[in-house]
């Protein structure tokens, strides 16, 4: 059994400052990809930023110079520093895990959502 645990997520004020972290818990033999999507009310799901297991990261260019990925392999957390937050960062968001079991084969898990709200 595998659980991604978010948390961080709350009501901010535009231009302020959050961070969200997911922690991974249960049968892991290792991590490799992590990330963080977002689902607006009535939009899709997108990708707002992806980690390697090495550290390499990648943003979506809505939160680029704004957003910091990071991830500590040992506890098995990734976080999402947000800075300069706007209203159209309200959202929905959702951690993503790329996860190798004991029996080494690897899928993709998802935590439960946290609500983030900049408002003013």
């Amino acid at each position: 059994q595998v659980q991604l645990v978010e948390s961080g997520g709350g009501l901010a004020r535009p231009g302020g400052s959050l961070r969200l972290s997911c922690a991974v818990s249960g049968s892991i033999f290792s991590i490799n990809a992590m990330g963080w999507y977002r689902q607006a009310p009535g939009k899709q799901r997108e990708l707002v930023a992806h980690i390697t297991r090495g550290g390499s990261t990648n943003y979506s260019d809505s939160v680029k110079g704004r957003f910091t990925i990071s991830r500590d392999n040992a506890k098995n957390t990734v976080y999402l520093q947000m800075s300069s937050l706007k209203p159209e960062d309200t959202a929905v968001y959702y951690c993503n895990a790329n996860i190798v079991g004991a029996l080494l084969n690897e899928y993709a898990y998802w935590g439960q959502g946290t609500q983030v709200t900049v408002s003013s």
